[in-house]
């Protein structure tokens, strides 16, 4: 890095001369035209040619097996690619077409634009100007805590299989699109003025989006733990369990809420003090399954997942404190409520 004056000429433009050694590694000689892009991030980006290189790449699948092309076409699309070719020699399997379908149902704006006998052409017809991270990040906390909480109310009357349901879906849905549309804004400073946001901006919300699917998962093996009890908890046992969930769905929700800006560092800093609380509970639950002898594997492994979905609670309330930190927002200690007090 490197600094330069800003000067003016007679008719009172700035101007900043560019480093000749740039110039040169990029083929810019006096004459050329130059495209800037003045982003809403402070940034000012100086492109050279036609921007080509920030164009969304078409990749090409040339391999029949199902489980490469089920991981291809996943990649493309968070790789930000507009278009996919799977070629071969002869028509799609039932396996390789199932496939195909799940990954774009799957998908928000992807379908199969058009197949012949020895190729299949994937378009993502998605325009970042009609995303709204901050809002997927939304629903996409509101749906994995909708999956929490069912999966917790399922311990009080076992189910005979998960509780999850149709919402995984959802959640891939939207979590992919927030994984396509930061590695968008990631190549092309265009995408993110598209996106109206900013890059540390995009970063968190797509670190958020991480933990949150982590967190569906720790719900989805206590709705899977739900399925396998021969009998509900005791009722002290399932009331801890029933009170740490809603604590950490609310650390999660209060998380959230401050890494998109929507509130500030002293609620980050009041849902780390719900987690400590929620912590010390599945501390107590776990000693209290130390004594109840057989038939505790099951709600060991609800213990488990509870604490595992606390833990990702923490990491998206850390996101949100880092928001607050780079906003210059001071963390100060939660004031007590008045039933502490």
């Amino acid at each position: 890095m490197e600094s330069r004056k800003v000067q003016t000429v007679g008719n009172g433009t700035y101007t900043v001369s560019l480093p000749k050694e740039w110039a040169e590694s990029q083929g810019v000689a006096s004459g050329d035209t130059v495209t800037l892009h003045d982003h809403i991030d402070g940034v000012l980006a100086v492109q050279t040619g036609n921007g080509d290189d920030c164009d969304p790449p078409v990749a090409r699948i040339e391999s029949a097996d199902p489980a490469v092309i089920e991981r291809a076409l996943r990649a493309a699309y968070a790789a930000g690619a507009r278009e996919v070719t799977l070629e071969r020699d002869e028509p799609l399997t039932p396996a390789q077409r199932r496939v195909v379908e799940r990954v774009a149902r799957n998908r928000v704006g992807m379908s199969v634009a058009a197949e012949s006998g020895t190729a299949t052409t994937v378009q993502i017809m998605l325009d970042s100007a009609e995303v709204s991270v901050s809002q997927s990040l939304r629903q996409l906390a509101f749906t994995v805590r909708s999956i929490h909480g069912d999966a917790v109310e399922a311990l009080a009357a076992p189910p005979d299989s998960s509780p999850i349901g149709s919402r995984d879906g959802q959640v891939d849905r939207l979590a992919s699109m927030i994984d396509r549309s930061v590695s968008r804004g990631m190549a092309d400073l265009g995408e993110v003025d598209a996106l109206g946001t900013t890059r540390p901006e995009l970063f968190e919300s797509w670190t958020a989006m991480r933990e949150l699917c982590r967190f569906r998962d720790a719900a989805a093996d206590i709705g899977d733990a739900a399925a396998s009890l021969d009998a509900p908890p005791s009722d002290g046992r399932l009331e801890t369990c029933r009170d740490v969930g809603a604590a950490v769905r609310e650390v999660v929700s209060d998380g959230v809420s401050v890494a998109l800006g929507d509130d500030g560092a002293d609620v980050a800093r009041g849902a780390i003090g719900d987690l400590s609380r929620a912590r010390d509970e599945i501390d107590a639950l776990d000693r209290d399954l130390d004594d109840a002898g057989e038939g505790a594997a099951a709600l060991r492994r609800v213990s488990r997942a509870l604490r595992r979905t606390a833990e990702c609670g923490g990491d998206v309330a850390e996101i949100g404190l880092r928001r607050a930190i780079r906003c210059r927002e001071p963390i100060r200690d939660r004031e007590p409520s008045r039933t502490e007090q």
